[in-house]
Order: C-alpha cells, then structure tokens, then sequence
C-alpha cells in the first residue's frame, strides 16, 4: 500500500504545492507529481523570476534619476548578464525551498510523467522534458515512475505560453517569455505583441534598460481586463517614457533575418505598417496544459485549453479536480494556491466558501505599477448597479510627493444603494503593496463607513485609499 494515497496532486506549481501542504495539514496522506520543476512556472519562469529583473529595472531608473533626488551618480551602467544572474539565483534560491517545504509536511515526490488511466489510478513515465534551467535537478529521495493510487486526484498543471499561426516563437528573434527572462544582451530594439500583464512587464522592463520597445494590442485599450480609466493614465505614462503603443492592431505577418524581425501591423481602419526591430516577444496568453493526462478517455470535460469545475475545484468526473491556470482564468498564482486550498478542505469535509473570483486581485509590475480588485466601473454598470465613483490622485499625497512619484490615480466604485465596495483600480508607485487593503475590505463586506471610520497612517501612500472613499461621497479632504 506504499504507493496509495488519499490525495495525488499532479503538477508544483504554487497552486499544486500548497494544496500538497494544506491536504496534508489536514491528515490526509499525499503526493505530489512533477516533470519538470519545483515551483512551477511562477517560481521558476514567471512570477519570481520577472520580478527581480523589474527591481533591476527600478533601480537602474532610479541611479540615471539620481539628480531628482539631490545626489549623483555618474557612468551610470548595467551588466545584462550579471541582471540574468541575479533574477536566476533568486529563482534557484526559492526552488530549494519547495522541496524543503515538501519533505517537512512529509508529502512523497514523485518525478515524472503522470497520466490518469482510470479514476482514482495515475501512471508515471520517466519524463520526456528536461528541466529548464540547471539548477532544477531531480529532488533526493523523489519516486520515479510507476502506478501510483489515490482516492482524489488534483490536476494542477499550469499554462504554456499561447502561439499564433506564422508567428510561432524561435527562442531567437522572436520570444515568449521563457526566453525574454533571460536574454544574451539587450536587444536595441523589441515589438511586444499583446499587452496584458506579460507584455506590459517586458514592454516597461526593455524601455528602462533602453531598448525601442512598440506595444501591438489587438483590443481598443490596453491592460484589457483594467478598468480604462487607469488604463488610460498608464497607457500616457508608457507613452511618455517612449513606448510606442498600436491598439486595434494585430500583427499579420513576420519576416525574419540575420539578427532582426520585421512584423506587418495592421490597424482597425486596414491600414498596414512594417516595424523593423531586433527582437519580437509573443505575449498573448497562455493555453492550460490538458494534453497527454488521459483527461479525454476519463470524460473530463474542457473547454477552450481548460478543465472545466466548479467553486470547489470538483470536475464532471467523481475523484478527479483541478486548480490554477488548468482550469482556467484569471491565471494568476494567488488564484491558484486559494482554489487549491478550498479544493482539499472540501475533499477534508471542512466547512468552505466557493471560489470568488470577484475578489481576486490582479497585479502588473510595470512603471507605474497597476492594481486592482473587483468591477471596474463599466463592469458594475453593466451589472444594473448604480453607483458612486470616487478618485484621488498621487499629486494630493505628501508621501507620494515625497518619493518622487506624483503620478497616479487610486479609484474606488461602490454600490449607491447599500455601500458595498463593488471595485477599486490604482496605477501608481507601490500599488501592488496597496491592493490588499481593499481585498481585505472587500472579503469582509465592509461599506464606505466602515473605510470612513478606519484611521490611516500619515504619511503614507495608503491614506489615498480612504481619500478616495471619501471622494465617492463628497468628503474628500485633500483635494
């Protein structure tokens, strides 16, 4: 019985090793199956990894700023190489800790392939994929392949970038993310297709080591899922650092040569223009990895590249759930590691709320940063809510000011008729360290009085968030 379990979850991604952790928290014996990579993606490609070449990104803007602040920094530089070496070490350093966090919750690694061949029944083959990135080996005292049990059966496999016919990534002029973490040198120049968060990262994180960067974006505003008023001020912002922004445009066509891309855009109107640049990063989407789990033969049923379930992870097929960017969006690592959660306490008996996907924050690491929570005001429109809007501004924030960072909106909509918090947006420093507030608020059905009645620090860029409140019912202090 050594090979039988109460929960399998295949895939460690952040939504798969922390439901392994919670499941066996809650007693119950568990396992997890990985191919590739602890820490999935996120850790390991995406999430982490981003982060750190963006803080090397800031940095570096805020040394060739250093005059705006009274100091000097002269010959001010970068090393492209030592920047990749930096945001891989970080990666390597949190991929060590997955498996520590395994084997201290007692949770059997298994390595390999896994593939449902009945409910209940996941067989592992020796893995066809090479780890990515050296420092990935085989976990010490992982279980390799075989047949392996289990009453419920977690899928939790992630997402892979998305590709277009005729524009397919060739890891050399043109990238999907993988390759754009971690780049030879800098390119002089860069076409970034799809601005959602991806695209928007790299876009801003190119422009600041000094690259040409043009955005293409097939819908009318960019950020497409933000509300677009705070779309709009970061779209002016990107413009005024010399991002070139195309939106109702696609890219129709590509031509390669010896160390460029030449990409066909073609606008609303069908007008064509052919931009030259180095280096072209596909950024439009990802699609779930639901091929080769035997999901078909079972009659778990999909829909567009994802797994469908319910609030509780549960698919049409009685043992078998799924979690994360697999079952589809906002594929977003907190999404996953909560859904995961709520999916093993239900499996546990315990007493659990649904999934609410209304409540999940979304983040974008860019200059300005972008956060948010909830309806954006056409949204709550749409839904037959009337409502109250209220906005504050960076420039009306000491703190702000302070930091060097007057630009920016925080913007808070709320049900007029019982005070709910229905939505709140921001672009501006620091926003992505701001939005939980607003989670919290939003978890606990708190109403504007509720955020009127809360004191907020001074001086601190979170005293906006109770400006804003205030704006929305015509008490706002500092404008």
């Amino acid at each position: 019985m050594a090979d039988s379990y109460d929960v399998i979850v295949i895939g460690a991604g952040p939504g798969g090793y922390v439901t392994a952790i919670r499941a066996s928290q809650l007693g119950l014996k568990t396992a997890i199956v990985e191919r590739e990579h602890m820490g999935g993606i996120c850790l390991n490609w995406g999430c982490i990894p981003t982060k750190a070449l963006l803080r090397s990104a800031e940095i570096y803007h805020y040394m060739t700023h250093a005059k705006d602040y009274g100091l000097s920094a002269e010959k001010v530089g970068f090393d492209a190489a030592a920047i990749v070496k930096r945001s891989r070490g970080v990666s390597g350093q949190l991929n060590g800790g997955v498996g520590f966090l395994m084997k201290k919750n007692k949770i059997d690694i298994i390595w390999g392939e896994a593939k449902l061949t009945k409910p209940g029944e996941v067989v592992v083959s020796k893995s066809a994929k090479p780890a990515m990135q050296p420092q990935n080996p085989e976990p010490k005292g992982a279980k390799g392949p075989g047949t392996y049990t289990a009453k419920h059966v977690i899928i939790a496999t992630g997402a892979r970038p998305r590709t277009l016919p005729g524009i397919e990534p060739d890891k050399e002029t043109i990238w999907t993310y993988f390759e754009a973490m971690v780049p030879p040198s800098m390119p002089k120049s860069l076409i970034v297709m799809g601005s959602g968060a991806i695209g928007i990262e790299f876009a801003s994180f190119y422009r600041t080591m000094g690259a040409e960067v043009t955005v293409v974006e097939l819908l009318p505003q960019i950020m497409p899922v933000e509300d677009p008023e705070i779309a709009g001020i970061a779209k002016k912002s990107f413009e005024k650092q010399g991002i070139k922004i195309l939106t109702d445009a696609k890219v129709t066509s590509v031509k390669k040569a010896a160390g460029s891309v030449t990409a066909t855009v073609e606008t609303k109107d069908g007008k064509k223009q052919d931009i030259e640049a180095e280096k072209l990063i596909s950024a439009v989407g990802v699609v779930g990895n639901i091929e080769g789990l035997g999901l078909e033969a079972l009659g778990v049923k999909t829909d567009r590249g994802c797994i469908v379930i319910d609030g509780y992870g549960r698919t049409n097929v009685p043992g078998v759930y799924a979690i994360g960017d697999v079952a589809g969006p906002p594929m977003l690592a907190h999404k996953a590691e909560h859904e995961g959660v709520v999916c093993v306490e239900k499996i546990a008996g315990l007493d659990v709320h649904a999934m609410d996907k209304l409540k999940i924050p979304g983040c974008t690491y860019c200059h300005p940063q972008v956060a948010s929570v909830g309806l954006t005001e056409p949204k709550a429109k749409e839904a037959g809510y009337e409502i109250k809007v209220g906005r504050f501004p960076f420039v009306g924030n000491g703190k702000a000011i302070a930091l060097g960072e007057p630009e920016g909106l925080v913007k808070t909509i709320f049900d007029a008729k019982t005070g709910q918090l229905l939505g709140a947006h921001m672009v501006g420093a620091e926003v992505t360290e701001l939005i939980q507030g607003y989670v919290v608020a939003m978890n606990l059905e708190t109403t504007e009085e509720d955020l009127m009645h809360t004191v907020f620090p001074h001086p601190t860029l979170s005293e906006m968030m109770k400006e804003s409140v205030l704006d929305a019912y015509g008490k706002v202090l500092n404008i």
